[in-house]
């Protein structure tokens, strides 16, 4: 998806952060159009924390270009602020107040804030409306910070992990409350370990390592198409493993059986999924030092 400077949520050119001697992003170039769902990808230690908390305006950058809603985020005022949501990987809201009092909080502090009851029930929560915080389970407490992420109905929404503690059940609802958000221009900015996810939600994906965007595109594009290709493989009379990547699995296959004069022991056809992609496009970069050995 290509971006201008008048329609990107995000616009980044030449970031660079360096922790002393340790270079954790390098030189990074990416646009996220407004209203699309971007899926940043990478190992722990590879940048992306980093980059994202640099984009919210937690981080000073060492260089590098860097505009979030058309506003420079080491810059940003409270009218800027007012119109991103975070939701990061953990709050800490817990205490004396109940799920509604929290959020009926958070709601006040925005101009145009969504109705606190439909977002309680977003989330999953109406039965613990009335519990406070601290009584909550982990996964429900995970909930609590996506509320407060969304309540205060964010042109850009920053999801870390989102669904950490999260049952199957709460995920699958989660991602219908994300694809609503997305139905209403929201532009959203997704970290997630979980592939799945990012190929079910995410319009385009960046992976990063290494302090360095490797590849991005579409879900169904990213790693280029010889990475997509079907992997045919099976044992030889040997018991040698085989393998060839085609385009016409169903041909190559024949031709194997044909060849053998038999169905050949452990033949297969394997589609490579996003996590095989990711994995390959990651597992050819040299790993990064993390931030947090860089501040050690």
């Amino acid at each position: 998806m290509k971006t201008t400077r008048t329609d990107a949520a995000v616009r980044i050119r030449g970031l660079s952060k360096v922790y002393g001697g340790v270079t954790a992003v390098d030189e990074l170039d990416l646009d996220i159009a407004r209203g699309e769902t971007f899926a940043l990808l990478g190992p722990n230690g590879a940048g992306k924390s980093t980059t994202v908390e640099i984009l919210e305006g937690y981080r000073l950058r060492t260089s590098g270009e860097v505009s979030v809603l058309g506003v420079d985020p080491a810059r940003g005022g409270l009218d800027w602020k007012s119109r991103i949501g975070i939701v990061l990987q953990s709050s800490g809201e817990t205490g004396l107040l109940t799920v509604t009092e929290m959020l009926r909080h958070f709601a006040s502090l925005y101009p145009n804030p969504r109705d606190v009851d439909e977002v309680i029930a977003a989330v999953g929560l109406e039965a613990k409306a009335k519990t406070r915080i601290a009584k909550l389970s982990g996964g429900q407490q995970r909930r609590v910070d996506v509320a407060l992420g969304i309540v205060g109905r964010p042109e850009l929404l920053f999801l870390d992990e989102p669904t950490t503690g999260f049952d199957p059940e709460a995920r699958r609802r989660f991602w219908g409350l994300i694809r609503s958000l997305k139905a209403e221009g929201t532009t959203i900015l997704l970290t997630t370990h979980y592939l799945d996810e990012a190929a079910q939600l995410a319009d385009r994906a960046g992976v990063i390592a290494g302090g360095r965007l490797v590849d991005v595109g579409a879900i169904d594009e990213i790693g280029g198409a010889d990475a997509r290709r079907p992997i045919v493989r099976w044992r030889d009379a040997a018991g040698t493993v085989r393998e060839v990547r085609t385009d016409e699995p169903g041909r190559h296959v024949a031709s194997v059986v044909a060849g053998l004069g038999r169905e050949p022991v452990g033949l297969e056809v394997i589609r490579p999924t996003l996590e095989d992609i990711y994995l390959g496009l990651v597992q050819s970069t040299a790993p990064a030092t993390t931030a947090e050995e860089a501040l050690a």
